[in-house]
């Protein structure tokens, strides 16, 4: 009986919202919509313990909401996602044993020595969500792609992606009032071709590339994104008595590395000490050609006065992220395409001791308690504050393929995963990824990478990620990974796993999935709807909640991990950049 009445209620809602959408004059606004629906799903998830009710509800609820376009909250200026920080990765069921959930969510045994103090490993599994987090937001998880996929050619998207529209937005933004920082390397469409054997960008703007591990498995490009990261260091790290100076450039950035990495040497390319006036290997005299350094208490050159801090980036660091397409071609060989999805770029405003740092953190598992609702600091055309000295600015496409500001919402919802998990070091995740020393100088090179495990670790990264999540990816829906590394029974077949020579072979997809992926994420550039979200997926999502019952069961306690974000280079022989290119 509680069942059809509260099926009535929401048909009823239904039949209301379909007709203000189809009546200018009658509508209501996109807020009273949703709020009339998601007041029925809502409350049925709460009445009702039957799983059975609560899918076929929420069915109809985003079978409804399909109806109404993101354009819709966009053009009326408002806010769709209070929890937009809130990944969508975050509601996929673990079944109490699957468990993606320790790539982020991270509290440590030495939790007192790092900077990160969000100490935030129970939310493994745990669905701990405010009110409005407990229904789930992104509901292009939820829509079948299939007719508008089939509705483009194979021709069509590679011609897409292999666009340039970075240049010409770098352009336009040259030539208009743009107050806020213009994120440029000149050819940085071609990849690699824009920076030389070390990583440095050919145009002189000091951006350095580094390759890396990508995270598991969001940046995977078999799960539908290549991407590439790069930093950039303040002008008094990459001088002396203000003339521009590699020796003086590769010096701090290896000194950086050994402070995010929190290791003692590393390797680098050939340095001049007595350019620099520092003994870098600590072997008591000044050379001029040395490969190894050690960590010190202090930067070099003019950035003298600036100390090393543990797991902190110096005031002024900055990185630029290109997200991108899949690019494939006829021989089904995977790279990034010229065409990009997203230009990210983050700077280090300010630099927060210790304490203060402490206190954010305290802050933020306080908000957390008390179910508060996130909110961001605002900085027009800088873009928004993590509130941890960090400013984030994005860019994504707009409906016809050029890049364009992401409005307040879609940039918000960089901040949950740059500010509030616990496996991040100050705020990032690529560059504490980076490939140890003088191999890590250079654009990302997945066939250059082999599965090291992370710190801790004996096994592989990737091979530990399928054994623990369960699938190749959160939601164990991509297919092809399923096929490709699991057994019958549902296990990973470690034999085949591991007799992969690199990364590369693991984590890309054949040429099919590629095109189809690159095409399905097209459909929602043309909807403009990243605020239901920015994943490309190619059926419905089946292992995702669309509701959350708090009362649900959390990981059973084997199934919870510590773990890492950092790897154990030690553990595994890296295959040459020469012999990844043969």
């Amino acid at each position: 009986m509680r069942l059809h009445i509260t099926l009535t209620l929401l048909l009823a809602s239904t039949s209301l919202f379909l007709s203000g959408c189809n009546n200018e004059q009658s509508a209501s606004s996109p807020t009273d919509e949703a709020e009339q629906i998601n007041s029925s799903v809502a409350l049925t998830a709460a009445q009702n313990n039957d799983e059975d009710t609560a899918h076929s509800l929420a069915e109809t609820y985003h079978q409804v909401e399909s109806y109404a376009p993101a354009k819709k909250w966009l053009e009326a200026g408002q806010v769709y996602n209070k929890e937009a920080p809130i990944p969508a990765q975050c509601y996929t069921k673990t079944d109490q044993v699957n468990n993606p959930c320790y790539v982020c969510h991270q509290s440590y045994h030495d939790q007192h020595l790092r900077p990160n103090k969000l100490n935030d490993g129970f939310q493994q599994g745990s669905y701990a969500f405010s009110d409005i987090g407990v229904s789930n937001s992104w509901r292009n998880l939820f829509k079948d792609r299939t007719r508008e996929i089939a509705n483009i050619t194979d021709r069509q998207i590679l011609n897409y992606i292999n666009q340039d529209n970075y240049s010409p937005f770098i352009e336009k933004l040259k030539n208009s009032d743009w107050k806020g920082v213009i994120p440029e390397v000149k050819n940085l469409h071609l990849g690699a071709e824009a920076f030389d054997e070390h990583g440095l960008a050919k145009d002189g703007s000091g951006w350095v590339a580094f390759n890396y591990k990508p995270m598991p498995s969001t940046f995977w490009p078999t799960n539908g994104s290549t991407d590439d990261v790069m930093i950039r260091l303040p002008e008094p790290f990459m001088q002396i008595n203000g003339e521009y100076s590699r020796d003086a450039y590769y010096a701090n950035l290896a000194l950086v590395e050994m402070a995010i990495a929190d290791t003692q040497s590393t390797t680098s390319i050939p340095l001049n000490e007595k350019r620099i006036g520092v003994d870098l290997d600590g072997n008591g005299q000044l050379q001029e050609q040395v490969r190894t350094i050690k960590r010190g208490t202090h930067y070099v050159a003019d950035a003298s006065h600036v100390e090393l801090a543990k797991m902190l980036y110096p005031e002024g660091t900055a990185f630029l992220h290109t997200v991108r397409y899949v690019n494939v071609d006829d021989e089904g060989e995977i790279s990034v395409s010229p065409r990009m999805k997203e230009v990210r770029y983050m700077v280090k405003k300010k630099f927060l001791s210790l304490g203060e740092l402490k206190g954010r953190y305290y802050l933020e598992r306080k908000e957390k308690h008390f179910e508060n609702l996130p909110y961001y600091n605002e900085f027009g055309d800088d873009g928004v504050s993590n509130k941890h000295g960090w400013t984030l600015l994005g860019f994504i496409e707009n409906e016809h393929g050029e890049l364009r500001q992401q409005n307040n919402e879609e940039q918000f919802f960089c901040t949950g995963c740059h500010k509030s998990v616990g496996s991040i070091i100050d705020e990032t995740f690529s560059f504490p990824r980076k490939v140890a020393g003088v191999n890590g100088w250079g654009y990302i090179n997945l066939k250059s990478i082999s599965d090291v495990p992370n710190i801790g670790e004996e096994k592989g990264e990737i091979l530990t990620y399928l054994e623990r999540a369960g699938g190749g990816d959160e939601f164990r829906q991509n297919q092809e990974m399923i096929d490709r590394w699991f057994n019958a029974d549902g296990s990973v077949n470690t034999q085949k796993v591991l007799a992969q020579q690199s990364i590369y072979e693991l984590i890309t997809p054949s040429r099919r999935r590629a095109l189809d992926l690159n095409k399905a994420y097209k459909t929602i550039v043309e909807e403009q709807s990243f605020i239901y979200g920015r994943e490309a997926t190619l059926g419905k999502a089946k292992n995702v909640l669309v509701e959350v019952n708090e009362e649900q069961a959390p990981l059973k306690p084997e199934h919870i991990h510590q773990w890492d974000i950092r790897l154990d280079w030690s553990k595994g022989e890296n295959v040459s950049v020469a012999q990844a290119e043969k």
